[in-house]
């Protein structure tokens, strides 16, 4: 009787178990999306007015709730950055490139997602790779315009930039 009992005690915990793996992402509903998107506007106008701290809890608010959004992350990590909370900015630059890259799969053939990963490498400190990147995103779209900018030197302005050193790694 024992047995039995231990084996079907086994048998319920493999089914189970069956169903485990890897996590399905969490559906977003637009109710979120719009959520988020008014936190998002609430810290630009905390920002403007150079409460930064209060802007950094609404971002975070934010990506808690659309972390599929690189915007909301880079700005999160800008925010972090500008209250010298430099790991917390990493984290936050590193859930843009995540997002961003996830976005790239989405859309392999789209030039944005992969231009906004160089940025957020780049951020990252990690200029080697953006700049390694941007020259296989020369290879693959060879006809953007968005590229041929980025490539042409405009990203090397931009990383350059006194507004650019101010948030990034």
């Amino acid at each position: 009787m024992m047995k039995r009992i231990l084996l079907i005690t086994l048998a319920a915990a493999a089914i189970a178990l069956a169903g485990c793996g890897k996590p399905k992402a969490k559906e977003i509903t637009s109710l979120q999306r719009k959520e988020a998107a008014t936190l998002v506007g609430d810290a630009d106008f905390a920002s403007t007015l150079r409460d930064h701290a209060k802007a950094e809890g609404l971002l975070a608010k934010a990506v808690a709730l659309c972390p599929d959004n690189g915007e909301y992350w880079l700005s999160l990590g800008a925010t972090r950055a500008r209250l010298k909370q430099r790991d917390g900015a990493k984290t936050a630059y590193q859930g843009a490139l995540a997002a961003y890259e996830a976005d790239a799969k989405k859309a392999p053939k789209e030039a944005q997602p992969v231009l906004q990963q160089i940025y957020a490498l780049a951020l990252l400190g990690r200029t080697s790779d953006a700049r390694a990147l941007l020259e296989k995103a020369k290879k693959l779209f060879p006809t953007d315009h968005a590229v041929k900018a980025f490539a042409g030197g405009q990203f090397e302005q931009a990383i350059a930039s006194g507004a650019f050193k101010e948030v990034a790694l």
